[in-house]
């Protein structure tokens, strides 16, 4: 494979997952729906907590499945389809970086957006299903015993590595792992001040 050929399959990987990573899912279903903008409510962000302030749970259920397909499903296609540096996994975790990316800075949304939990557990959970179902189950239990939704996504990051290491992953995908757990608990910082405090809200009151 020649030089060209690398540098297109990396700039088409990177310029399609992060389109794909943009499309601001909570945004466009608050917005459809109710007819507000959901970055003037609550923490602003457009990420399915949110989204449950404006419309409960049942909504924060489906965003938070839209939003863990938006990030997996450009991670699954480059895996099947890209084959530059393919034994190494390198494409799929620049997907992944592109989508997260693109979710938390929305070019649909003058760069602004959410946290990338959910579509970052669902870029995982295309690298290696194994360790997106672990880390689902960590989220899912942390955040039901200590009802911080923030908590339970905190944790659930910060875990990932260890779980794509003590799974084998390959090394590509264990960096991404934990560039991602930095990335998403940097987005939370607000939230972990809160949650310091006492402040931050719960997902049941």
């Amino acid at each position: 494979m020649d030089y060209i050929e690398i540098l297109r399959q990396f700039a088409l990987v990177a310029a399609a997952s992060y389109m794909i990573g943009s499309i601001p899912t909570g945004y466009i279903i608050v917005k459809l729906f109710t007819g507000q903008d959901i970055r003037t409510v609550g923490s602003g962000s457009t990420g399915a907590t949110n989204v449950k302030r404006v419309m409960g749970k049942k909504w924060f259920f489906i965003v938070m499945l839209l939003d863990a397909l938006k990030g997996a499903l450009p991670v699954a296609l480059t895996a099947y389809f890209a084959t530059a540096f393919a034994h190494i996994g390198i494409l799929p975790v620049v997907s992944a970086i592109c989508v997260i990316l693109g979710h938390s800075k929305s070019v649909f949304l003058n760069f602004t957006g959410g946290k990338s939990v959910a579509s970052g557990v669902g870029t995982i959970f295309a690298l290696n299903w194994q360790a997106g179902l672990i880390i689902a189950a960590v989220w899912g239990i942390v955040t039901w015993i200590s009802k911080y939704v923030s908590l339970g996504s905190i944790i659930a990051l910060a875990l990932s590595p260890l779980i794509m290491w003590f799974l084998n992953a390959p090394v590509a995908y264990i960096v991404y792992a934990l560039i991602a757990a930095i990335y998403v608990i940097y987005l939370h910082r607000e939230n972990i001040k809160r949650l310091k405090s006492g402040t931050e809200n719960k997902v049941r009151q």
